[in-house]
């Protein structure tokens, strides 16, 4: 793949020039958007992640969790544990391996999904963007990540 030579300099160095502030910063947007449409609801915006991951598939290991939402058991451990609190979800240590915990939605948890089935619409209606257009840098937002992904050093994360 060729790569762009003439990108040096000042203004290579220019904030509004770098792909990581504007990656940062919408993502910060996002999530601002967010808040509003959870909050009423009792919702983080890292808990609504995990409320998706577990409507996609219930019952799996935090792990699973961890690697689907790239979050460390340190983070996701006290996240779980709220929610849990919150009677969305229940944490028990897997039968066959005492050192893996597993994660199940509550009927709370899994009723909880209607309350939110409103909000994908409500970010759409936010956007500029057409759906086609959102979905379609999703896709390449998902690609840039495994790209970049794939040059992380599991030393670095």
């Amino acid at each position: 793949m060729p790569h762009a030579t003439t990108f040096s300099g000042d203004h290579a160095l220019k904030l509004d020039k770098q792909l990581c502030f504007a990656l940062y910063s919408a993502s910060l947007a996002m999530t601002k958007l967010y808040k509003p449409l959870l909050k009423p609801l009792g919702l983080t915006y890292p808990q609504y992640l995990v409320m998706l991951v577990l409507w996609e598939k219930d019952d799996c290991m935090v792990s699973e969790l961890g690697e689907r939402l790239f979050l460390d058991s340190g983070t996701l451990t006290p996240l779980l544990k709220r929610m849990e609190a919150s009677g969305w979800l229940q944490r028990q240590r897997d039968a066959a391996d005492e050192r893996r915990v597993r994660i199940a939605l509550t009927p709370a948890g899994l009723a909880l999904r209607q309350d939110v089935a409103h909000i994908p619409a409500c970010l759409l209606q936010k956007t500029p963007c057409t759906l086609t257009e959102l979905q379609a840098l999703t896709q390449q937002l998902q690609q840039l990540r495994d790209h970049l992904g794939a040059h992380v050093s599991p030393a670095s994360t």
